[in-house]
């Protein structure tokens, strides 16, 4: 299934871009939805990236677009368990591996509308609706009134 979940910020792309992928204001606002979410790796196109939570778990994600401040567009490859291992066997894995994850920045009457596509299973949808408007919210604070 696919989910879309989308944010307002009054500030222009670029700024909304850098917050959203620095690692010290990255922490703040996916913590927001998942507590202790880091990543590890480079934002450019056929880099790798390990999302992990501070328990070491996680997905490992290939980067197919990466388009400054207009888009992201992930694939998810494997899982990653506590111990760092990296897992594309377990039933698990077989349900993250090929999902797809877009970040869009449109530009909208001088604001930018953060636009992040999902595609996931039903075991994973709660996680979503839950933790992504929780993100967005924190995404949308620090960008126009923290910097």
């Amino acid at each position: 299934m696919k989910l879309t979940f989308k944010i307002e910020i009054a500030a222009e792309k670029k700024k909304v871009w850098n917050t959203m992928l620095q690692p010290e204001t990255y922490e703040e606002w996916a913590g927001a939805g998942w507590p202790g979410s880091t990543y590890k790796g480079k934002w450019a196109k056929g880099e790798k990236i390990r999302f992990v939570s501070s328990e070491g778990g996680g997905t490992l994600a290939v980067l197919l677009e990466q388009r400054p401040y207009d888009e992201i567009l992930a694939e998810h490859i494997a899982v990653i368990h506590a111990d760092g291992t990296e897992d594309t066997n377990s039933e698990v894995a077989k349900g993250w591996i090929g999902t797809m994850e877009r970040y869009l920045f449109n530009t909208r009457n001088g604001r930018t509308e953060v636009v992040v596509e999902i595609e996931t299973t039903q075991e994973w949808e709660a996680m979503f609706k839950e933790g992504w408007p929780n993100a967005l919210a924190k995404l949308k604070e620090i960008c126009e009134y923290k910097r």
